[in-house]
C-alpha cells in the first residue's frame, strides 16, 4: 500500500489564488493524500472559497482537515496543521503556489528508495498574478550542505519540500519566532546530521508578486540574522554575519548617508578579520 501523505496549505487572504492552489492538489497523480488546510484569519473571500471546494476535496482525499481562527502567523499555522497531520510524510504549500500533478508521486518514490533522505526538494517554474510562466529555476546539484545552506549556497525551494512526518516532530516543527521559517528550519535538520536531496526537474510553480518577503533586501538580511545567532559557535557564523551586515548597511545608509556608509563598511569588515584571527 501506498505510504500517506499530508498536504499542508496555510492560507491567508489569497482569494484569488486558493481555489487553484486546491485544484493542484486534487490533480496530484498520487492517490493517499489527507488535506490541511488552516485559514489564518483572512478578511477577504478565502474562507468562503475554501468552503465552496470542500465537497470535491472530501471525495478525492482520504481525509480533510479545514479550520479558520484568528491570525496566529506562518509559522504557528504550521505547527498548529502539523498536530493534525498523520502520514509519512508531509508537504506544505503557500495558497497562492501551485504543484504540478506529478510531485507528490516523485517525492514519494525517491524517499521510498532513498532511506537516508530525510526531505526532498525540486525545481519550479516561476508565475505571475495572472498564471502565466515567467521563468523557471532547476538546480543540477542534488545534496546541499550546512555549509550550503548557512552561506546561502542552496536553491531548495520552500515550495517543493516534502519531509518525513516523524522528524520535523522531532525537532519541534517551525520556531514561531523566526519569520524565514524555511531557511531556520533547514539549519536545524542538517545540523543535527539530517539529509536533504533535490530532484533536478520542476515540481511546482511559484507565485511571483511585488510584495513578496524576499524581495526586501534590509528585512530578509535582519531576519536572517535573528536566524543566524542560533548558529553562533558554527565555523560559518562570522563570514555570513559579516556579508548581511555589509547588506543592512547598503540597504540603510548607502543613498542616504554615503560618509557613513563607506565609514560603517570599514568598521564592518575590521570586526569579520578580527573575529577570524
Amino acid at each position: 500500500m501506498q505510504p500517506l501523505v499530508s498536504i499542508v496549505i496555510p492560507c491567508y487572504n489569497h482569494e484569488c489564488f486558493i481555489e487553484d492552489t486546491i485544484q493542484s492538489i486534487i490533480d496530484q497523480t498520487y492517490e493517499r493524500i489527507e488535506l490541511i488546510i488552516i485559514d489564518d484569519g483572512s478578511i477577504d473571500l478565502s474562507v468562503a472559497k475554501i468552503k465552496a471546494m470542500l465537497p470535491i476535496c472530501q471525495k478525492r482525499f482520504e481525509r480533510v482537515y479545514f479550520t479558520t481562527r484568528p491570525n496566529k502567523g506562518v509559522c504557528a499555522t504550521l505547527n498548529e496543521a502539523l498536530t493534525h497531520c498523520h502520514g509519512k510524510y508531509v508537504s506544505f504549500i503557500a495558497s497562492d503556489d501551485l504543484m504540478l500533478p506529478q510531485k507528490t508521486f516523485i517525492q514519494v518514490k525517491y524517499l521510498e528508495n532513498h532511506a537516508d533522505i530525510t526531505g526532498v526538494f525540486g525545481g519550479i517554474f516561476l508565475i505571475n498574478d495572472q498564471g502565466e510562466v515567467v521563468g523557471e529555476r532547476v538546480s543540477q546539484i542534488t545534496e546541499y550542505t550546512f555549509e550550503d545552506v548557512i552561506k546561502s549556497k542552496h536553491d531548495l525551494p520552500a515550495l517543493t519540500q516534502m519531509y518525513l512526518l516523524s522528524v520535523l516532530k522531532d525537532i519541534d516543527g517551525f520556531d514561531p519566532n523566526i519569520k524565514i521559517e524555511d531557511w531556520d528550519l533547514l539549519l536545524r535538520l542538517l545540523q543535527k546530521k539530517y539529509k536533504l536531496a533535490y530532484i533536478p526537474e520542476k515540481l511546482a510553480k511559484y507565485r511571483v508578486h511585488n510584495t513578496n518577503f524576499s524581495k526586501n533586501s534590509l528585512r530578509m538580511a535582519i531576519e536572517m540574522q535573528k536566524v543566524l545567532e542560533k548558529f553562533k559557535h558554527e565555523p560559518y557564523y562570522s563570514y555570513v554575519n559579516y556579508r548581511l551586515n555589509r547588506t543592512i548597511l547598503r540597504e540603510r545608509f548607502k543613498k542616504r548617508n554615503p560618509i557613513k556608509y563607506y565609514i560603517m563598511k570599514i568598521i564592518n569588515k575590521m570586526n569579520y578579520i578580527r573575529s577570524t584571527i
